[in-house]
């Protein structure tokens, strides 16, 4: 029963003179269940190795941050009005990205206060160095 399928004795295609013979691409075939695992395990590796590297590389030690925000409050206890945030990182030597949450960690805490104003502009100042709205009582 030669017709029918499963039983040829093998098909029959020969390939053309000008294709070309690649030995990699038989070999991913071959071997695609071990090969493609491997790739997508390194790439997720390299993911999070790029992940957790730069998420250490953004925080700053216990030490660093008090200094940072010691300087902070000094200047802004020289400059009673208030300061912007960029302005202020680059007195202290500081990227805005660190400056602000510096100080929105400051503000949490409850250290610093901030309005915007009609510039769209944040200003940050010491809690308690100007004056404060107060709460009304009727």
């Amino acid at each position: 029963m030669e017709g029918l399928p499963g039983n040829d004795s093998g098909p029959d295609y020969d390939r053309p003179v000008s294709s070309i013979t690649t030995g990699y691409i038989e070999l991913l075939e071959k071997n695609s269940h071990i090969v493609y695992p491997v790739i997508a395990v390194v790439t997720l590796l390299l993911i999070g190795w790029g992940i957790l590297s730069a998420w250490r590389t953004q925080d700053m030690d216990g030490l660093q941050k008090n200094e940072f925000k010691r300087a902070i409050i000094n200047e802004l206890r020289s400059n009673l009005s208030g300061m912007p945030g960029d302005l202020l990182g680059r007195t202290i030597g500081l990227d805005r990205l660190k400056t602000n949450r510096l100080l929105e960690e400051m503000q949490t805490e409850g250290l610093v206060l901030s309005h915007t104003n009609s510039e769209r502009l944040t200003v940050w100042r010491v809690r308690g160095a100007g004056p404060e709205a107060k709460p009304r009582r009727y």
